[in-house]
């Protein structure tokens, strides 16, 4: 980070300590949202382009979309249709989706008719599919400590993270500024948090939230007994070690592309405005260390600027990470581009930016967190 002047630099246990307590502390107030951002982007959603919902809140809600949540059971049907006039019949429902079949010239009928759901299980949550209502239902279904699903995954893989993002970028940024013409411009600051961003990306972030993913999405409740013991996925460690068992331990590495390019994209954009504006601030208080609250301020407003650029390639990230490859079938989303093709067609461009209010929920105060507890925790480790 930039300050006044020269400054000696940090022992990298300082990084460790001050990073992973950061680290630490943000994912166990912000995990919550992390769950509800994920499950509102595996949401499927039958899109009725005749109507549309008004949304300050949610954008890809502004798009009417049909939600079949698991457990419900649900038997849909065509209003003012019997069950012999094409009404549709969805069994087995797992994941939120709705696939129409009918004969003949029902396709135009489907497309444009209003859909009813019938639950058939006393399960059924009413809710809006915002991420309140998202969080409503999670927590009725499946109890409130399912909003911290895949914390083991986080807490598993955050110490390392933060120790990298913040050593690495220090690193980088010394290297540039001895080696390059670049020295401690903003142009440094920028590559540097870049190359952190892939850095942590490669080495921690990618299969620590394949297993974090592939917990979050399974629709089992906690306060059932039943439900618990039939779960696939346990615990961190379990996760990992079915999925590179079952598809191999390239697996751990799904998503790779689109995480790197989001944690470069989202570093490069946090440090280069958090650097910025805190040295800014110090020259006009004329002081050497920000006020804790100061650091909270500007790491939330540094961390909202990334999120907003890159949120389709967290979409992305999270279909491609969730999606279970069976040998001898060829899996729906392939790559970066084709995943985006993919869903813009069948969702919407719209979809595209699903989970992003959940996601600026939880990275604005996620980042403020961070930076507050890590420039706190810092300056302790350097005083003598």
């Amino acid at each position: 980070m930039a300050s006044r002047g020269k400054k000696k630099a940090k022992n990298p246990l300082h990084h460790l300590v001050a990073g992973g307590c950061a680290g630490l502390v943000e994912s166990s107030i912000c995990h919550p949202l992390d769950t509800i951002k994920t499950r509102m982007q595996l949401r499927k959603n039958a899109v009725d382009t005749t109507k549309i919902k008004n949304s300050l809140v949610e954008p890809a809600l502004r798009l009417r979309h049909s939600l079949q949540e698991p457990f419900t059971r649900p038997v849909p049907s065509l209003a003012g249709a019997s069950v012999g006039q094409g009404a549709i019949v969805k069994p087995n429902v797992h994941e939120p989706s709705l696939v129409g079949k009918g004969g003949g010239g029902m396709a135009s009928a489907v497309s444009h008719a209003k859909i009813v759901v019938a639950p058939t299980s006393r399960g059924t949550v009413q809710a809006s599919l915002g991420p309140f209502g998202t969080a409503k239902r999670i927590i009725q279904r499946e109890g409130f400590f399912a909003l911290y699903k895949g914390l083991t995954a986080v807490y598993t893989g955050i110490i390392p993270k933060m120790a990298i993002r913040f050593l690495s970028f220090e690193q980088y940024k010394d290297l540039l500024a001895n080696h390059t013409p670049l020295g401690r411009s903003t142009y440094a600051t920028f590559a540097a948090g870049l190359a952190s961003g892939l850095t942590e990306a490669v080495l921690v972030v990618t299969p620590a939230e394949v297993c974090k993913i592939r917990m979050q999405s399974q629709y089992h409740s906690l306060i059932d007994p039943s439900q618990m013991k039939q779960r696939k996925y346990t615990n961190v460690i379990s996760t990992a070690v079915l999925i590179a068992k079952e598809e191999g331990l390239g697996a751990l590495y799904k998503g790779v592309v689109p995480t790197m390019l989001r944690q470069g994209c989202n570093q490069a954009v946090n440090f280069t405005a958090y650097s910025w504006i805190k040295s800014s601030i110090l020259e006009r208080q004329n002081t050497t260390e920000l006020a804790s609250w100061q650091s909270l301020a500007i790491g939330g407003i540094s961390g909202g600027m990334g999120p907003c650029v890159n949120n389709p390639l967290d979409v992305v990230k999270t279909r491609l990470q969730k999606q279970v490859v069976v040998e001898g079938k060829a899996p729906k989303y392939t790559g970066l581009i084709q995943a985006c093709l993919v869903i813009g067609k069948e969702e919407g461009p719209l979809a595209l930016w699903k989970g992003i209010t959940p996601r600026l929920m939880r990275i604005m105060p996620g980042q403020a967190i961070t930076f507050m507890t890590y420039e706190f925790i810092a300056s302790k480790l350097e005083k003598p």
